[in-house]
């Protein structure tokens, strides 16, 4: 199948105060968030996306945009409801300090798979959602652009969270071992019989192999040579 980079938006403005964002409207990236996301840009821009995807939230568009100023191509922008943010209800607004003393805090933390946020939507409800969100969208680029695509899915930490776990094969129980920073980037490819997880919360280095495409069969055992860079790239 294709491969897709997990992208997390940048910080923002939310993110640096610690309150819970949610799907509000008008969170934008901060400065901070803004430098984060042209490094992932400039990270891409040695890979040729073929399309690339966004959760309709302001924060996650404007990510978006700054993979899309770097890429020499025209990959396609896609918004897809299906990877916006939690629907976190009540709990949207609040300070993560305030939500620490709640109930429900400790259940998000060891068992999510049997959370509903109040007002909200439930957690294993997020996580597939966002699952086959990916799961489709990777199949269309397959289909329309071959097995050695490439295209960036930008979405939400959680969000992004639940897709690795279920592509680890790891419970939604698990979810909160998985560290998802703000523009970071992970890398996923669904193959025929399992998915592969090749890099998780990644914010530095050269992905310009990713260029090359990617072998699909069985993986192999002892781990074989590893990927080597286009020459030229001086790494």
């Amino acid at each position: 199948m294709a491969t897709v980079l997990l992208v997390r938006h940048g910080r923002t403005t939310a993110n640096a105060s610690g309150v819970l964002a949610g799907r509000a409207v008008g969170v934008a990236l901060d400065q901070i968030g803004r430098d984060q996301a042209t490094l992932t840009g400039d990270r891409l821009a040695a890979v040729p996306l073929v399309q690339v995807v966004t959760s309709p939230l302001e924060r996650c568009q404007q990510t978006a945009q700054h993979i899309l100023d770097r890429q020499t191509g025209s990959p396609g922008l896609t918004v897809e409801a299906d990877l916006t943010e939690c629907d976190y209800g009540q709990w949207q607004g609040r300070t993560l300090a305030e939500l620490a003393t709640e109930a429900l805090w400790p259940t998000v933390q060891a068992q999510p798979s049997a959370v509903v946020f109040p007002g909200g939507e439930s957690m294993a409800g997020m996580q597939a959602r966002a699952v086959a969100a990916i799961r489709r969208h990777d199949a269309a680029v397959e289909a329309e652009h071959g097995p050695g695509a490439v295209w960036a899915a930008v979405s939400h930490g959680d969000i992004i969270k639940s897709i690795l776990a279920d592509a680890l094969g790891t419970h939604l129980d698990l979810f909160q071992r998985i560290d998802v920073g703000p523009a970071s980037v992970s890398i996923v490819r669904y193959g025929a019989s399992r998915p592969t997880v090749h890099a998780t919360n990644t914010d530095a280095g050269d992905l310009s192999w990713l260029s090359q495409g990617r072998a699909s069969g069985d993986a192999p055992v002892g781990g074989g040579a590893g990927h080597t860079a286009p020459s030229g790239t001086g790494v």
